[in-house]
C-alpha cells in the first residue's frame, strides 16, 4: 500500500508491508510493518537515495513530522526519509494489552520474543529490497535506535551505506546488570544536579511523598499514585527541558484546602502524561532484554536497585527519583501493564535470548560510521560506549557536553549535519 499526502514544505509517502513474526520458522504468521516516506517538495522528483530513521525505546513509533525542521530538514537535502515504525509500535501491529488478549501468558512471551532489534533489522532489509532495488541505504539511530544500527552492521552490513547513532552506543558484551551499576550512578547525579538547581525542590518532593505514603491517592486512570510511581519521574531529568518539566509539575502538587492538605487534581492529571507505560507497554516487556545475549536479566534493574539503597523511600527520608529502570512491581501498578505481568515475568526469567553484536565483523567493519556521544548522558554509559567505540572499526565519535540523551530533537539539523561531516572527513571545527 502506497498513500501520498502534502504536509508543509514536504510530501509523505505512506507504505504497508507484511513480514514474518518469526524469521526463522516457514510458514510464519504475518505481522505488518508501516514506514513513512518522506521527501521536499523540491526534490520530490530526483532519484533521492533513502535514510532509515530507527527509533529509541524500545517500544514506540517513528515521530510524526509536522514540517521540514530539526534533523529532518537536514536529512532531506540529499534523502528520502523512511520513518520506520518498527514491530509493535505505532502503525505496525501493535502491541498492548488489547491485542494480546487471546494468547496465554506463554504465548505472549513466546509473541513478544521476536520484538527485539535483530527482528527489525530483517524488517528493515526486507524493506530494502522492496523499496531500494536491492541498493544499500543509510541509517540513523537515536538511543535504542542505535542498538539497532550496531545489529545491523553485525548482521546485514552490506545492506547499509553509511550509519549515524545520536545517543545510543550501547556495550557489546556487558550485562544487564553492569549496566544498571553504572546507570544508578548516573541517576545519583541527576538527582543532585536536580536539587541543587531548584533549591526548593527537596522540600516539595518530600511533601508529596510523605502524603503518598499516608493518603491513598487515585490518578484519573483509578490506579493509585505510590510513592514508587511518583519515583518513575526522574525518567525526565536526563532530557533537555526534563528537569524544568517535572520541577513545574512538582510546584502545583499540593494545595491547601479547608480540609487540609490535598494532591491537586491538575497535577494529577499532568503526572500521567509524563509516564509512556500504559502507552508504550513494549517499553517495559523488553526493555532489560535489549541487554541480554545468551542470559536473563532476572529483573535486573530491581536486584541492582539493593546495591543503592538511597533510592528505596522510607519516611521522613529524603525522596530520590529513579530513572529508565524497569521493576516488577508496575506489572501490579499500572493498569496497561497487569494483563502482561505474567509474561513480564517469564521475559526476564529467558536465558537463550540470540547474541545481537558480531564483534569480530563489527571488528572488521567497513561502512563509515560517524556518532554523537553526550558525555552528560543519563541513558546510556559514556564508558561503554567509548569501549564500544574501539571495538569497532571505520567509527567516528563526537563527544560532547552540550546536549542530553534527547539532544537530536532539540538541536537534530546541527547535530546531523556534524555527523555527516565526520563521517565525510570534514573537520568539526
Amino acid at each position: 500500500m502506497n498513500i501520498a499526502q502534502t504536509l508543509s514544505d514536504i510530501i509523505v509517502h505512506k507504505h504497508t508491508f507484511s513480514v514474518p513474526l518469526d524469521y526463522q520458522q516457514s510458514p510464519s504468521e504475518q505481522i505488518s510493518i508501516f514506514a513513512r516516506e518522506i521527501v521536499s517538495v523540491e526534490n520530490q522528483h530526483k532519484p533521492l537515495p533513502y535514510l532509515v530513521f530507527f527509533q529509541g525505546g524500545p517500544g514506540f513509533g517513528a515521530a510524526r513530522p509536522l514540517n521540514n525542521s530539526g534533523w529532518i530538514k537536514r536529512a532531506l537535502q540529499e534523502y528520502r526519509v523512511l520513518l520506520l515504525d518498527q514491530r509493535g509500535t505505532g502503525l505496525s501491529t501493535p502491541v498492548n494489552a488489547v491485542s494480546l488478549s487471546y494468547l496465554n501468558a506463554s504465548q505472549q512471551a513466546e509473541y513478544l520474543s521476536h520484538f527485539r532489534a535483530d527482528n527489525i533489522i530483517r524488517d528493515a532489509e526486507l524493506i530494502r529490497t522492496k523499496l531500494s532495488a536491492n541498493e544499500p541505504w543509510t541509517i540513523l539511530g537515536q538511543s535504542f535506535g542505535g542498538f539497532c544500527v550496531l545489529h545491523y552492521l553485525s548482521a546485514a552490513p552490506e545492506g547499509v551505506k553509511e550509519a549515524y547513532i545520536t545517543g545510543g552506543i550501547p556495550s557489546l558484551t556487558r550485562s544487564a546488570d553492569e549496566v544498571y551499576q553504572a546507570t544508578y550512578q548516573r541517576v545519583l547525579a541527576k538527582n543532585a544536579d536536580f536539587f541543587k538547581r531548584f533549591t526548593d525542590a527537596r522540600t516539595l518532593v518530600d511533601n508529596i511523598a510523605q502524603h503518598l505514603y499516608e493518603h491513598k491517592v487515585y490518578l484519573a486512570s483509578g490506579e493509585q499514585l505510590t510513592v514508587e510511581m511518583f519515583q518513575l519521574l526522574g525518567i525526565n531529568l536526563g532530557m533537555e527541558q526534563g528537569p524544568e518539566a517535572v520541577y513545574y509539575l512538582l510546584e502545583q502538587a499540593l494545595i491547601d484546602t479547608r480540609h487540609g492538605i490535598e494532591v491537586n487534581p491538575l497535577f494529577l492529571h499532568q503526572f500521567s502524561q509524563f509516564l509512556d507505560y500504559n502507552t508504550n507497554p513494549i517499553f517495559a516487556l523488553l526493555h532489560e532484554s535489549i541487554y541480554c545475549q545468551q542470559s536473563a536479566s532476572k529483573w535486573a534493574a530491581h536486584r541492582v536497585r539493593d546495591s543503592y539503597p538511597e533510592f528505596h523511600y522510607q519516611p521522613n527520608k529524603p525522596l530520590l527519583f529513579t530513572g529508565e529502570m524497569i521493576y516488577p512491581w508496575m506489572f501490579n501498578q499500572f493498569e496497561g501493564l497487569q494483563p502482561l505481568s505474567a509474561a513480564a515475568d517469564l521475559l526476564a526469567a529467558k536465558k537463550d535470548w540470540p547474541e545481537l553484536y558480531n564483534l569480530q565483523q563489527l571488528a572488521n567493519n567497513k561502512v563509515p560510521l560517524a556518532a554523537a556521544i553526550y558525555s552528560e548522558d543519563m541513558f546510556v554509559e559514556m564508558q561503554y560506549s567509548l569501549e564500544t567505540a574501539k571495538q569497532v572499526a571505520n567509527l567516528k565519535y563526537w563527544l560532547t557536553s552540550e546536549y542530553e540523551h534527547n539532544g537530536i530533537r532539540m538541536d537534530g539539523e546541527h547535530i546531523l549535519d556534524k555527523l555527516i561531516k565526520l563521517n565525510r572527513g570534514h573537520s568539526l571545527r
